[in-house]
This record gives C-alpha cells, sequence and structure tokens, in this order.
C-alpha cells in the first residue's frame, strides 16, 4: 500500500468537458469468449469516433500484451486484471474520452467493482461517471461453435484450464443497461441499438454536460 500521498485537485470534469465539448463516460462489454464483444466494440469505437467524439478500445486481450502482461488467469489474477481495467477506464472517462472495454470480466463482484468506481464523486467534487454495461449474451453453444481461436476446443482437451464457460464460471449480468444478442443480430444492428440508448440519455451530443 502506498503512503504518504496526497490527492492533488486539477481542473474538475466540467471543465474538460466545456474544453473538449463532450462528456466522458465508460462502455463496459461482458460476455464469453467469441461472444463477438470485441468485434462490436471495435465497431462502435468507429461509430462514435466518425460522430466527432473521443474514444477509445481497451480490448481484453491486448491489456495482456502491455499492462497486464504479469497476470495469469486465475481467479487472483483475473480479479486484479478487471480492477486495473477498471481504473484505467475510469481515467479516460474521467479526461471526457469515451472508454470502450470488452473483456470477459466473468465474475459480478468485479464488474460491480468497476461500477462503483465510476459512480464514486472524485475529490474535486465532481458528479458520477456514466457506467454503460453491456451484455453480450450469446449461448455457450454458439460461442463454442464460433471458436475463431481454438480455445474452446483447447480448453475441452484440458490444455486449456479454468476456461470461462466450460471449466471457470461466468456469472451473467443481472441488470445490465444493454442487451445485444450477436447471433441474432449483425454488428450494424448491435452498434445501432447501443448507439440509440446513448441518444436517448443524451450521451451522443458534443455539448452534453
Amino acid at each position: 500500500m502506498a503512503t504518504n500521498i496526497t490527492w492533488h485537485d486539477g481542473l474538475t470534469r466540467q471543465e474538460r468537458n466545456q474544453a473538449r465539448g463532450q462528456k466522458g463516460y465508460t462502455i463496459w462489454f461482458t460476455g464469453l469468449s467469441a461472444s463477438g464483444k470485441s468485434t462490436v466494440a471495435t465497431a462502435l469505437e468507429q461509430h462514435l469516433l466518425h460522430l466527432g467524439l473521443a474514444a477509445y478500445r481497451l480490448d481484453g486481450d491486448n491489456v495482456r500484451f502491455g499492462l497486464n502482461k504479469d497476470l495469469g488467469f486465475s481467479e487472483k489474477d483475473r480479479n486484479e486484471n478487471i480492477r486495473r481495467i477498471a481504473e484505467v477506464a475510469k481515467l479516460f472517462a474521467d479526461s471526457s474520452t469515451v472508454a470502450i472495454t470488452s473483456f470477459i470480466s466473468p465474475y459480478r463482484a468485479d464488474r460491480q467493482l468497476a461500477r462503483e468506481l465510476h459512480s464514486q464523486a472524485s475529490q474535486a467534487g465532481n458528479d458520477a461517471l456514466d457506467f454503460i454495461e453491456v451484455y453480450v449474451d450469446i449461448p455457450v453453444e454458439v460461442a463454442e461453435q464460433r471458436d475463431p481461436k481454438g480455445l474452446y476446443k483447447k480448453a475441452r482437451a484440458g490444455e486449456i484450464k479454468e476456461f470461462t464457460g466450460i471449466s471457470a464460471p461466468y456469472e451473467a449480468p443481472v441488470d445490465p443497461e444493454i442487451i445485444i444478442q450477436t447471433h441474432k443480430n449483425t454488428v450494424e444492428e448491435c452498434v445501432a441499438q447501443i448507439s440509440n440508448y446513448l441518444q436517448e440519455k443524451g450521451l451522443l451530443s458534443l455539448k452534453s454536460q
């Protein structure tokens, strides 16, 4: 634990929002491996950028090449993986950027921690950051049929231990903001569904406060 540290206030979030012309928030994709999280998240990032919003996608695999390369896939390491990402997403959102995360994040407690980090008011008296959980809901049978990385096959063969949906649990969200089903809808339809939600909440306006 760090000691002898002091929080230093700077610009308020409202000042940053006004300067950048947009509000920051986090869109948190969760779902099984091969559910389509990264595909839809990438398309959503592109969509938001074309609208003129600053957005950045944090991908589960990509982050493990750098920030989280020291972590494995035990429950403890998965917890720490999501904790770090939640903190990073919070920083992006606080900087008036739309943070888009695509991680399996199989445990409800970890996702709740990420939500709580965004809901806590910061030192400068800022409002809570919006946290939008997107559950990519597909049957494990469908994900296993897709298996683009061959991970399910390896898990069934015992080559991958603690694989979500096979030998490790996935705890589905109880009350996510959005549910998408990539086995029933196209990527474009899923992006439109999310975009419509953001529009209804006033989160697509370049001058939303």
